[in-house]
């Protein structure tokens, strides 16, 4: 069945995910879908310092919203927002430090902000990491999980009470068509029973955690509107590092920053995203199916609710 998911995706992503897949759906897109004014509205994304989440902060910027950067790394976040404040010309960019992987540094960070903020229209989850091989936190988590899953879970769900008192609240999260090769396994969330360790594999996993965690959230937060994505095979830094094989095998191929961040930009900003149901799972501004044909990856709404329970008890453990 793997080999089955691994064909169908593959071929799946030649035809759709890469740069001429974008360029085939883009044809599609309203130009004054992201003709928005932002002005005055509170913006948080994750991982905002390069790739994907820094092409995300700047159109956002460009757009007049007031940003929140919230980064790992201290250098690589001023020299960003210094960026994004020359290309938008908005002085309302704002820099965070938080390491994603680290569980009681999350619960403090969004306790902070939601004493010394009164607003957060939207925040954006972008953050994330592909290790290989297998490393453990200091709080002896599988790395992959608890910044990808565990802190985006934190993150959020500390966040809602503050995003529920803004107008036309969201919650988008750029996930990975990767995934649709994946069932979800709550009970292996730190892959010890995966062997041999596959990074790629534990990250895939890792975005149908959050695929499931944005469905339950939309039916568990009606006042929010939730959504996924998928940015396609697009060309960024972790890409390189993380994949450098595929990057090779693909680079002519791949998306370019801005066109893996249109998706995720559109969610967040535009008008025309609300006729969509809350808890959908995108891919260049349309809805898509979260399962692939015949691939036996569904799982029971208990056994997505339990995998939740999992997430808060966890949460509970590090100071939540």
């Amino acid at each position: 069945m793997s080999l089955y998911r691994n064909t169908v995706w593959f071929f799946k992503g030649l035809k759709e995910f890469t740069k001429n897949g974008y360029l085939t759906a883009s044809k599609k897109f309203k130009e004054d879908d992201l003709e928005v004014d932002c002005s005055g509205r509170h913006f948080m994304v994750t991982g905002a310092n390069s790739g994907i989440g820094k092409c995300i902060a700047t159109e956002i910027a460009k757009r007049g919203g007031t940003v929140h950067m919230v980064c790992r790394n201290p250098t690589a976040a001023e020299e960003a927002k210094k960026e994004i404040v020359e290309v938008s010309n908005n002085q309302n960019i704002f820099v965070h430090i938080l390491d994603m992987s680290k569980p009681r540094d999350v619960h403090k960070f969004t306790q902070d902000f939601c004493k010394e903020n009164d607003s957060l229209n939207v925040l954006v989850n972008n953050a994330g990491c592909m290790v290989n091989p297998r490393q453990l936190t200091e709080d002896n988590l599988e790395k992959n999980f608890a910044t990808n899953t565990l802190g985006t879970y934190i993150l959020t769900t500390n966040l809602l009470p503050l995003i529920k008192k803004s107008d036309t609240p969201r919650v988008v999260t750029v996930t990975s068509g990767g995934m649709l090769v994946q069932k979800l396994d709550y009970a292996d969330l730190q892959f010890e029973k995966m062997y041999p360790y596959d990074g790629t594999m534990a990250y895939a996993q890792n975005k149908r955690q959050q695929v499931v965690m944005t469905e339950q959230y939309a039916k568990n937060h009606p006042e929010i509107h939730f959504s996924c994505m998928h940015p396609g095979w697009t060309d960024t830094p972790a890409l390189r590092v993380s994949m450098p094989d595929f990057y090779e095998k693909m680079k002519d191929k791949l998306r370019e920053g801005g066109e893996g961040a249109d998706t995720a930009v559109w969610l967040a900003v535009s008008p025309a995203v609300i006729v969509h149901s809350s808890g959908l799972f995108f891919q260049d501004r349309s809805p898509v199916p979260t399962h692939l044909p015949l691939a036996s990856t569904k799982v029971t709404t208990k056994e997505e609710e339990e995998f939740m329970s999992v997430l808060e008890e966890l949460s509970k453990k590090f100071g939540g």
